[in-house]
């Protein structure tokens, strides 16, 4: 996974997920999965 350093030091995921316009149950069954796979970064 390749990171952006933000300008106070912290690293942020390049690659992430979002949830806009997912139904409730299709939003918590592709975080599950994305969280499984390794993503951190999850835009909601």
């Amino acid at each position: 996974m390749e990171y952006a350093t933000l300008n106070n030091g912290i690293k942020m995921p390049m690659a992430g997920i979002g949830t806009f316009l997912l139904s409730p149950d299709e939003a918590e069954a592709s975080v599950s999965s994305a969280l499984q796979c390794g993503y951190r970064l999850i835009d909601t």
